[in-house]
């Protein structure tokens, strides 16, 4: 089925809009706890898989290694992370939570646990479970187009991006 491309652009400035609007009001709320989009973002991802290296913590973030080392800087000097060296690799360093990064996290995320449901308060169960169903089928199908590209096949030729 052709989509209009018209549609389709509105659609992801749709999500881009979305996306951008959530982050403000989800800073906003997280402003009290003192912790920037930059922290909690790491903190998130650390909640998930304490002990990354902090290259995989750049990736995962889309940041630059220098400007994850630092954040970290901050972060450990604030006592919410610490680094140490990878026991197999003497050239990577690891990233941990500290406990108080870890109360940390228990609070950001009722915080946003709180914005969340007051973001959603509005939509009926169902729509939210289509459009989050939709979400995910969109996600896949960029994870796919990325792997295509890594595997070194040319995106522009595959789905005609010209």
């Amino acid at each position: 089925m052709q989509k209009d491309l018209n549609s389709s652009l509105r659609f992801g400035f749709l999500i881009h809009d979305v996306s951008r609007l959530r982050r403000i009001v989800v800073d906003r709320a997280l402003k009290p706890l003192g912790v920037t989009r930059s922290q909690w973002w790491v903190l998130a991802f650390l909640s998930r898989r304490d002990g990354m290296t902090q290259t995989a913590l750049a990736l995962d973030l889309d940041l630059t290694k220098v400007a994850v080392g630092g954040l970290l800087d901050r972060m450990e000097t604030a006592k919410l992370v610490e680094r140490r060296s990878d026991p197999k690799d003497g050239r990577a360093r690891r990233v941990y939570l500290t406990k108080s990064g870890q109360k940390l996290v228990t609070k950001i995320r009722k915080t946003v646990e709180g914005v969340e449901l007051g973001i959603l308060s509005k939509i009926p169960e169902a729509e939210l479970e289509a459009a989050a169903g939709t979400l995910l089928d969109l996600k896949n199908t960029l994870l796919e187009m990325v792997d295509t590209a890594d595997a070194g096949d040319d995106l522009d030729e595959l789905y005609k991006l010209d």
